[in-house]
């Protein structure tokens, strides 16, 4: 059975997700959010942290086997990396607010990497074959794990997946009162561009409330 899935993000009112301080807004919102699991994407998690792919930073050190105390009611954070870019897991589990981690790889994950987590104590769980299999991924964690629900915490490119492939339940946006302008793509949501109505996903709004600073929270349900 796969878990409830609610893909949140913070966006100025012309669509940006970029170019402004939105952290402690999005994180405000979460805080009042109840998650088993937060599936966060590579590229947004080495953002986050200002890395890049591969880093490996000078003050890295081993992480150790860390025991994981069963009445912590923080989520897991669920991070899909098959191609084995990130390295900094040391400063990601000083996140205050996961209480464990959870790599996605795949088959065709190098197996350089896999030993890598071994040696950081970190866990990882292999589903699929060139790409991470998203749908097994979220049924096993249910399984395994015992997640319920999972917040994603993500860009366009990781929405995109999930929204074509039918794991995503609710959306909520948090829209802040700015124009940023632009000409780059930054959307929520990246994919191909269809051709006709066919593929358009419906949604159902649920709730809206005005928060601090002229700020919307904006939660939807996907019409399945």
């Amino acid at each position: 059975m796969l878990p409830w899935v609610i893909m949140c993000n913070v966006v100025s009112l012309d669509g940006r997700i970029t170019g402004f301080n939105a952290d402690s807004d999005f994180y405000e919102l979460a805080s009042k959010l109840d998650f088993d699991a937060v599936l966060m994407g590579s590229n947004t998690l080495l953002a986050g942290f200002n890395a890049q792919p591969g880093e490996l930073r000078k003050d890295d050190e081993v992480l150790n086997h860390r025991q994981i105390d069963p009445e912590d009611q923080r989520p897991i954070l669920v991070v899909p990396d098959s191609k084995g870019q990130i390295r900094i897991w040391n400063e990601v589990f000083k996140m205050p607010y996961v209480k464990d981690i959870l790599v996605l790889c795949a088959r065709s994950t190098p197996q350089e990497y896999l030993d890598f987590l071994d040696e950081q104590f970190i866990k990882y769980m292999i589903v699929g074959y060139q790409q991470v299999d998203l749908e097994t991924a979220l049924d096993e964690l249910n399984l395994q794990f015992g997640v319920k629900s999972v917040r994603v915490d993500s860009g366009g490119i990781l929405n995109g997946i999930l929204l074509k492939q039918g794991l995503v339940d609710e959306v909520h946006v948090l829209i802040h009162p700015l124009l940023l302008g632009g000409s780059s793509s930054n959307s929520i949501y990246q994919t191909q561009d269809l051709d006709g109505d066919e593929g358009v996903i419906q949604l159902k709004i649920n709730k809206f409330q005005k928060l601090k600073e002229n700020i919307v929270w904006l939660q939807y349900e996907i019409l399945k």
